[in-house]
C-alpha cells in the first residue's frame, strides 16, 4: 500500500500559474514551466550558451528530455532527429540533415553543471510553492535515499565507474551510486549526488555529506536506519535541521533510562564518538560531546509488513507538540522514497543508462532527473486545482498523458485553445490517482520468460574467438 500524507490541501497555490504553463505553448512541451529564457539564463551562468542554425541549447534541452521520457525504438537518437525534423517544419524552420552525429555532437555539448542546476531550481520552485496543506505539521519533510544504476560496458565507464568486486570481468556491467534527496510535499527532487559504486568516500552517508547545503534551517530529514549516526545527526543539528529515523542496527535502546515521555518514549544522551577518518580535526571540535535525542518505539500491525517493531530517533524533542503517533505516520511516509525512486528507475528507464561514456552517461542522469521533476510538478499542478494531494496523482499516468499530448500541442496554434485543452488534460490526470490496495500480495515469479538465450558467463572477446574457430 502507498503511504500518502493525508493533509488538507488548500486551493490557493502558485501552482496555478503552473497549470497554465502545461504545455502552454505550440511546439514542445513544458515551454514555459522549462522556457527558453530560463534554459538560456542557467546555461550562460554555467558558460554553456550555444546557438546554431538548429541544434541550440534551449532545442537540444527539449529534444533530450524527448529521450529520456520515452523507451524502446522512440528513445533512439534517430528517433530524436525525426522529432526535431517534424517540429522545425511546424514551424518553417531549417531542417537538419538525418545524420544522428551532429544530434549527438550537440547534445555533447550540454553542460553536467548546468543541467544540474537546471533541475534543481524546478525542484527548488516547485517546493517553495507548496501550499500549506501538504507540508508536515509546518515543516518541509525531505526523503533522503541511496538508489544504484548500470551503464554499458566500455573501457570508459569501467574506468570511472568500476563494476562490482562480485561479478567476473567482461560479465558485469559498470555501476553508479547516488543519493537522492526528495520532497514528502511535492514528490519533486530536490537535490542528488552520484559516485562509483565502490572505493573510499562512495557510500550513502559520504554522498549525503556532500549535499548537507541543500538542507534549509526548520527542514526535516526522514530517512532509514543507514543514515542514523551520531556524526551524521551531529552535522545536520549544526545547520538546524531535524532529523527522524530508524534506529541504526548497531546500537540498541534501552527504554529503562533516561527521561521517560510516554510509553516506549524517553530522551537519551548520545556520546560523540572517535573522530572518523573522513572528518577534520577542526570539523571534530565542533561537534558537541553529547546530544539529547528522543527514542520511541511502536508495533507495525499491517499484514504484509516485514518489520513489527521499530524503534525511531529524532531530534523532535517535545512530546505534546509531535507525539509518538505523529512519528509514527511520519517514519511510514519515508517509504513513498522506494516508490519515488522505482518511478525514476522504471518509468524512466534509470536502472541502466544508453550513454557510452561517463560524461554523457552523467548528462543523462540529469536529465533524467530533470524529467523527472517536470512530471511532477505537473502532477502538483493537477493535485493543486483539484484538492488532492500530488501524491495521490501516479506518476506514469502522468508520464503518459505528456507523451500522449506532444504531438497534439504542437500543431495548436491559438495559445487560447491550448490553455483550454490544458485544463481539460489536468482534469484528466487529477483522475489518475493512485490505487490503494492493502493487502494485495503477489508471487516474485515470472510466468513467461523474455528470450530463451543463455546468460553469458564468459567475456564476450572469448565468446566471439570460439565462434570464429567454428
Amino acid at each position: 500500500m502507498r503511504s500518502v500524507p493525508d493533509f488538507r490541501p488548500e486551493r490557493r497555490s502558485g501552482f496555478r500559474r503552473i497549470a497554465d504553463a502545461f504545455l502552454s505553448q505550440p511546439g514542445l512541451p513544458f515551454t514555459r514551466l522549462l522556457s527558453a529564457e530560463r534554459i538560456e539564463r542557467v546555461f550562460a551562468e554555467h558558460g554553456n550558451l550555444f546557438g546554431g542554425t538548429v541544434y541550440s541549447t534551449a532545442l537540444m534541452v527539449w529534444s533530450f528530455l524527448g529521450q529520456v521520457l520515452r523507451d524502446g525504438k522512440q528513445a533512439s537518437c534517430q528517433a530524436a532527429v525525426a522529432r526535431i525534423v517534424a517540429h522545425q517544419q511546424q514551424i518553417g524552420g531549417a531542417i537538419p540533415t538525418a545524420d544522428t552525429g551532429d544530434y549527438c555532437r550537440a547534445r555533447a555539448k550540454l553542460s553536467e553543471q548546468a543541467l544540474h542546476a537546471l533541475t534543481v531550481e524546478v525542484g527548488a520552485e516547485a517546493e517553495q510553492e507548496a501550499q500549506p496543506g501538504w507540508l508536515w505539521k509546518g515543516l518541509h519533510a525531505k526523503l533522503v535515499d541511496g538508489l544504484t544504476f548500470t551503464m554499458p560496458d566500455t573501457a570508459a565507464n569501467q574506468a570511472e565507474y568500476p563494476q562490482p568486486n562480485s561479478q567476473k570481468r567482461g560479465l558485469g556491467f559498470p555501476m553508479a551510486r547516488a543519493c537522492a534527496i526528495l520532497s514528502l510535499a511535492t514528490a519533486c527532487l530536490l537535490d542528488a549526488a552520484e559516485g562509483p559504486y565502490s572505493g573510499k568516500e562512495t557510500g550513502e552517508t559520504a554522498l549525503l555529506r556532500s549535499l548537507l547545503g541543500s538542507f534549509s534551517e526548520g527542514d526535516l530529514l526522514v530517512a532509514d536506519r543507514y543514515y542514523c549516526s551520531f556524526m551524521m545527526i551531529a552535522l545536520l543539528l549544526q545547520r538546524k535541521v531535524h532529523v527522524c529515523a530508524r534506529l541504526h542496527q548497531r546500537r540498541r535502546a534501552d527504554f529503562r533510562r533516561g527521561r521517560r515521555l510516554g510509553p516506549d518514549d524517553h530522551l537519551v544522551e548520545w556520546s560523540r564518538p572517535e573522530r572518523p577518518d573522513w572528518m577534520d580535526e577542526q570539523t571534530y571540535a565542533r561537534i558537541p560531546e553529547t546530544l539529547t535525542l528522543r527514542e520511541m518505539r511502536y508495533c507495525v500491525v499491517a499484514p504484509g509488513r516485514r518489520v513489527r517493531v521499530l524503534t525511531v530517533v529524532t531530534t523532535l524533542l517535545d512530546a505534546e507538540k509531535h507525539s509518538r503517533e505523529d512519528l509514527a505516520e511520519l517514519y511510514a511516509f519515508r517509504w513513498n522514497s522506494e516508490l519515488d525512486i522505482r518511478s525514476i528507475k522504471q518509468s524512466l528507464n534509470l536502472a541502466h543508462v544508453r550513454c557510452k561514456s561517463p560524461e554523457m552517461v552523467r548528462r543523462e542522469l540529469w536529465m533524467t532527473l530533470l524529467a523527472y521533476n517536470l512530471v511532477r510538478t505537473t502532477a502538483a499542478a493537477a493535485a493543486a486545482l483539484h484538492d488532492k494531494q500530488p501524491r495521490q496523482i501516479g506518476f506514469s499516468a502522468t508520464c503518459q498523458y505528456v507523451l500522449a499530448t506532444w504531438s497534439l500541442f504542437s500543431t495548436e496554434q491559438s495559445v487560447a485553445c491550448v490553455q483550454a485543452r490544458c485544463r481539460e488534460l489536468l482534469a484528466q490526470i487529477a483522475e489518475c490517482e493512485v490505487a490503494n490496495r492493502p493487502g494485495r500480495t503477489e508471487p516474485r515469479e515470472l510466468k513467461r520468460r523474455r528470450h530463451g538465450y543463455k546468460l553469458m558467463q564468459e567475456p564476450r572477446t572469448v565468446l566471439r574467438a570460439r565462434l570464429a574457430q567454428t
